[in-house]
């Protein structure tokens, strides 16, 4: 068992121990400012004086026109949803975000947390418009930070290769999309798929650029 989880999480722990021990707090602002801005968005959407300033700013529908809901994007990351504790999403945000910006450095992390929340948000898009979905979740808020924390955790699952964990995270979110079938799952689910993709083309691209020993002489 030791030898396992070390197998499976060693390479990874190693990093976050040792970009908190050189940086401490310095090595998570990217993290620490998404927390802060989460949880005044919370504040401020339970607010009768400001839940319309932040679906206009940063709350994403498929009903939206593209143009809007891509510039929205951005911020929905950071949107918590209201029927759900907001602390759970301040936990998760502070883990993943925290982990993967050690890891990946801050502006991979924002990137990749907005492929995955853009995967879902065009996914839903696609989706209502094949009629695979009903078409009344077009009038549905997209998943706000959950899509960006399942893609990040993925991505650094993928990339330090505790492939158990990364199994896991997958599975889960099938799991609760086959137990709950419902358009927040399903964003879960394509936040994963477009996080995978770009899991895939950065392998062929390493692929191409490392030279064939057989070429050699």
């Amino acid at each position: 068992m030791r030898r396992a989880a070390r197998a499976e999480w060693g390479p990874l722990f190693t990093a976050v121990r040792d970009g908190l021990v050189a940086r401490r707090l310095r090595a998570i602002p990217l993290t620490l400012a998404a927390v802060c801005l989460t949880a005044a968005f919370q504040y401020v959407q339970n607010q009768p004086w400001g839940y319309g300033f932040v679906q206009d700013v940063g709350a994403v529908r498929a009903a939206d026109p593209l143009p809007l809901a891509l510039l929205r994007t951005p911020l929905s990351l950071f949107v918590p949803a209201l029927d759900l504790p907001v602390w759970g999403a301040l936990a998760q945000i502070l883990l993943v975000f925290g982990i993967a910006e050690i890891c990946l450095g801050r502006p991979r992390t924002l990137c990749l947390a907005y492929v995955a929340t853009l995967g879902g948000t065009l996914y839903a898009r696609l989706a209502i418009a094949a009629g695979w979905l009903p078409a009344s979740d077009a009038r549905i808020v997209d998943t706000g930070p959950s899509a960006a924390v399942v893609g990040l955790a993925v991505y650094v699952c993928w990339r330090y290769r505790a492939r158990f964990t990364c199994a896991l995270v997958v599975v889960t979110m099938v799991v609760e999309c086959a137990l709950k079938p419902n358009l927040a799952g399903r964003e879960h689910l394509a936040a994963i798929a477009a996080v995978l993709m770009v899991c895939a083309a950065r392998r062929t691209v390493r692929g191409i650029r490392r030279p064939d020993p057989g070429s050699a002489g």
